[in-house]
């Protein structure tokens, strides 16, 4: 498939966008951007950037900048919608390729859209396809000498009628997991993670992390929302702790790398750029 025109150099403008708005928020960059760390995120709209049209909806690859330090830059290149299948075929993972040098990081987190059986340009099974999709972000990766990382999908906000998380996905969990160890890949559980902290947080207390809200309570959303999947930003800020608690203690991404794990984040740390990244 052929690539989109132009995206390549919107993407490393992206790069250099969030380097800046990480200086913004405190975070640093370094003054050699040789000696800085890239760490590019491939995903859904779990994890995606948003606008300040669509705020306080936030991906926790959005508040991945919040916990690195100026050693490290994210590059989110999530895309709502995308699966492992449709974000390779919609050459998003050829850009990256493009644009990953030797010692960077790829985050790979896909599963939500993968499970749509019923669209063939995003659905994915489990034990065969899924896995063949993934190993291509891991493989083509490895090959530019980066550092591949899988991440299974971030749980959904399901509770059952006991007050505990039914997990919503399946098969694919377990799959990510198999292929992370026949192919010595890093693994964040984000899937088990997610659900601890949900458990943990309860029914009434997670919905401030998901988009749940009355009519009139933010102007972007004048009729509320009751989204049980996609994250405000006290979310996103949540489940990128998660994550980047994860690649430090599993020495996945070095320590030095990360900064206020244990800290408590304002909402206000969230950038939400004026227009869509790219």
């Amino acid at each position: 498939m052929s690539r989109k025109p132009g995206l390549r150099h919107r993407i490393a403008a992206r790069a250099t966008v969030i380097g800046v708005l990480a200086a913004l928020a405190g975070v640093g960059v370094s003054a050699s951007a040789a000696t800085v760390t890239h760490v590019y995120i491939a995903g859904d709209s779990t994890a995606s950037t948003y606008t300040s049209a669509q705020a306080p909806r936030a991906g926790w690859a959005q508040a991945v900048p919040v916990f690195l330090t100026s050693n490290a830059v994210a590059v989110n290149v999530a895309k709502s919608g995308a699966s492992s299948k449709s974000f390779i075929d919609l050459g998003r993972l050829d850009h990256i390729l493009g644009l990953i040098k030797k010692g960077d990081y790829l985050l790979i987190s896909f599963g939500h859209n993968d499970e749509k059986a019923d669209d063939p340009t995003r659905y994915t099974e489990p034990s065969t396809t899924y896995k063949q999709y993934l190993s291509q972000y891991v493989d083509k990766s490895r090959a530019k000498g980066a550092i591949p990382i899988l991440l299974t999908p971030v749980e959904r906000r399901h509770f059952g009628s006991a007050g505990v998380i039914t997990p919503s996905h399946g098969a694919y969990p377990a799959a990510m997991r198999e292929l992370a160890a026949a192919k010595r890949v890093p693994l964040v559980d984000l899937t088990a993670l997610s659900t601890a902290l949900w458990n943990r947080a309860g029914v009434e207390g997670t919905k401030k992390y998901f988009m749940i809200f009355p009519a009139g309570k933010y102007p972007n959303y004048p009729s509320g929302s009751s989204d049980n999947t996609h994250f405000q930003a006290a979310g996103a800020i949540e489940v990128a702790r998660l994550v980047a608690t994860a690649l430090r203690d599993q020495s996945a991404v070095p320590a030095a790398d990360f900064r206020q794990l244990t800290a408590t984040i304002p909402t206000s740390a969230i950038v939400w750029p004026a227009t869509a990244p790219y």
